[in-house]
């Protein structure tokens, strides 16, 4: 019986911190920017069991007796970040066997320990898109994460889709990145990659074919190819494509394989988007930006430009997003792209929008992030001020509802200034790993 009492203690004790989670925690006197519907002044954030449960202000949102209150006067309150185009993790993807490599899983390859996931939570991000470098014309599966705190494997981050999947996209790129001038299986000219790559979906049809054909018949089956597998999932609009892309014509070049293979694509990083603003807006298709404030490193990004945001959006593309490519921009400086697209001429609404709804679009988690809004989960930043402005700091930065940075914490504070013990892991704060091992180059 004492071991009985002894045993149901234990488990009383272990679960305590689980049942506080369940009450009900108001986060209230903050401006709140919802992102869908207009800032809320004094408003009221309801948090539950990791879901928002109610956004508004005294009028609209009443409180229970047992809520936690948290009292956020003078501050702004808005949805996590989320940031489609990260290497984060310091991921390696494919490599020079080849020069498409759909069956690599960026999956075995993130550190979930390692720093730099600490510092993008310390720049108020909480979802993003890991990425395989740009080294190669498709360089792996992207692997979507959540930035939960204390991880101590890569499942502890990652993200389920409705099919019971993890979820994450596919990575393809074009222009100089994938071009090796000394021959082999990589292609010498825009054209041939352009080439090889509809090679890889020609066979891929085939290969769905195939197995349309067989039935049930497992004997007509074709051989297992995890790589065809993969590309079949594009075809199957089941896995975006993220291409990485800066000239115009190499823009270009992605919105025709896009027609012709009738795959789901976002476009990343668009240099020139402000060339061909007209084009994308007619295909329809999300372009994801990087803000690059410190223009340089390769010939074909030397047009890009700060109005590619205000262009698209006049142009009336349908989704508009942004990225950092850490480390091309540190995590921990994400919000400063929306202001300086704003300089630029970009809408205020439609920058900070690019900052969170339509990253959750581009990673079809529109239904669950990027905007606060009741039963989405409560992943949210607090601010000391406007995000726009260059005053402002990320004070805290909460995942499903739990508290995953706070600048006032010694530590915490550290990933968010730099010095000794950010980068303690080995990850280092600026390296680029847009690439991967020794081939290809930045951004």
């Amino acid at each position: 019986m004492k071991r009985l009492l002894l045993l149901l203690l234990v488990c009383l004790v272990t679960a305590l911190p689980g049942l506080a989670q369940t009450k009900p925690v108001a986060f209230i006197n903050a401006r709140i920017i919802p992102i869908v519907g207009q800032p809320i002044e004094q408003g009221i954030l309801l948090v539950q069991n990791g879901k928002i449960t109610a956004v508004g202000d005294a009028r609209t949102v009443r409180l229970s007796s047992d809520v936690t209150i948290v009292d956020l006067a003078g501050k702004t309150i808005m949805p996590g970040i989320v940031d489609t185009h990260s290497h984060i993790g310091g991921p390696a993807g494919a490599d020079s066997t080849a020069p498409i490599q759909p069956d690599v899983r960026i999956l075995d390859s993130v550190n979930p320990q390692a720093s730099s996931i600490q510092r993008a939570q310390a720049g108020g991000i909480t979802t993003v898109n890991v990425m395989p470098g740009s080294g190669h014309l498709d360089s792996g599966q992207t692997l979507y994460l959540k930035l939960r705190d204390d991880a101590v494997k890569i499942d502890d981050l990652l993200i389920f889709g409705k099919d019971g999947k993890y979820m994450g996209g596919i990575k393809f790129a074009n222009g100089t990145n994938p071009i090796r001038s000394g021959g082999g299986p990589f292609p010498g000219t825009r054209a041939k990659s352009a080439a090889l790559v509809r090679e890889q979906f020609i066979k891929a049809q085939e290969y769905r074919d195939k197995i349309t054909k067989a039935g049930s018949d497992k004997t007509k089956l074709p051989p297992r190819d995890l790589a065809m597998e993969a590309l079949v999932e594009v075809l199957d609009q089941k896995r975006v494509v993220h291409f990485h892309t800066h000239r115009h014509d190499d823009i270009m070049t992605a919105l025709r394989l896009q027609k012709e293979f009738g795959f789901r694509i976002v476009l990343q990083h668009v240099s020139e988007a402000w060339k061909v603003a007209d084009e994308i807006a007619k295909a329809k298709v999300p372009s994801s930006i990087i803000m690059i404030d410190a223009p340089g490193g390769k010939l074909e990004t030397v047009d890009v430009d700060y109005k590619n945001g205000v262009a698209l959006e006049k142009a009336g593309a349908s989704v508009i997003g942004f990225h950092t490519d850490d480390g091309i921009t540190d995590s921990r400086w994400f919000l400063r792209s929306a202001g300086v697209a704003v300089r630029a001429g970009m809408s205020r609404d439609k920058a900070l929008y690019g900052m969170t709804m339509a990253g959750a679009i581009m990673l079809d988690m529109q239904d669950r992030v990027g905007s606060l809004e009741a039963g989405k989960d409560a992943d949210f930043v607090v601010l000391s001020g406007d995000p726009l402005s260059i005053y402002t700091h990320v004070l805290q930065t909460w995942v499903d509802g739990k508290k995953v940075f706070d600048r006032s914490n010694s530590t915490d504070y550290i990933f968010a200034i730099g010095g000794k013990g950010a980068t303690d892991d080995g990850d280092v704060a600026h390296d680029i790993h847009c690439f991967d091992g020794d081939i290809g180059g930045g951004n």
